[in-house]
């Protein structure tokens, strides 16, 4: 996976995050009590502020890199309408942007910012299965998914969640994902397990719910002197 993509997964694990419903996929009463917190929380959502945190590990070397920052989102019904700005901050500062369907990923260190659109990125064959999740609807969850409770967890920011396992009902470049949802519906980590066991995992901490956001903050204006590259 190439380096734009790495990036862009957090935006996609973020959109997948917060399309989950609850239609129509179990019969435990259990699993059904969280799907309908998070379809509360999902149709209550205007904006989200937070710290994210994406390790991505490579299963053949055996080796986990860890990258931190902070993270801004607006919902949309699609994946052209959503809103994502994530300044990562370690370990190399980089700034990453979504709107109207189109990115900048602004590297400072290298004066160099990549432009594309998300479409593009989401075409992909090297993106892995988490990309497929950006452009998934509500009813296409819940009719393309097994979903699995696995129990109480608690996540590595001290928050206790509610584990889901989803699995995909039908032959897709990835083997499967996690979800972990806390007391209010609320999704704040999730987990994509690819076919050669290579993981992605999103974690959002610190979450400030319907904060304010200005639809300025979503985009990245470089210094004149910066290279642009088409992605």
């Amino acid at each position: 996976m190439n380096r734009v993509l790495r990036f862009l997964l957090p935006v996609i694990a973020i959109a997948f995050l917060f399309s989950a419903s609850a239609t129509e996929v179990s019969a435990q009463d259990i699993l059904r009590k969280i799907l309908k917190r998070m379809d509360d929380n999902n149709k209550s959502l205007t904006s989200l502020k937070g710290n994210i945190k994406m390790s991505k590990f490579n299963a053949q070397l055996g080796e986990n890199d860890l990258t931190e920052g902070d993270v801004s989102y607006l919902p949309g019904r699609s994946d052209k309408q959503i809103f994502v700005r994530i300044d990562w901050a370690k370990p190399v500062v980089e700034h990453l942007a979504i709107a109207n369907g189109q990115y900048v990923l602004y590297r400072p260190r290298t004066k160099q910012a990549i432009v594309g659109k998300v479409d593009s990125a989401k075409g992909n064959s090297k993106s892995g299965g988490a990309l497929a999740f950006m452009s998934m609807s509500k009813d296409q969850l819940s009719a393309n998914y097994d979903v699995k409770y696995a129990g109480e967890e608690t996540v590595s920011s001290g928050v206790n969640t509610f584990h889901l396992i989803l699995t995909p009902k039908t032959a897709t470049t990835y083997k499967s994902a996690d979800l972990w949802v806390d007391a209010n519906g609320m999704p704040v980590q999730a987990k994509i397990v690819e076919k050669n066991n290579d993981t992605s995992t999103i974690l959002l901490s610190n979450i400030q719910r319907n904060a304010t956001i200005k639809t300025g903050v979503f985009k990245i204006s470089p210094p004149k002197d910066v290279k642009i590259v088409q992605g």
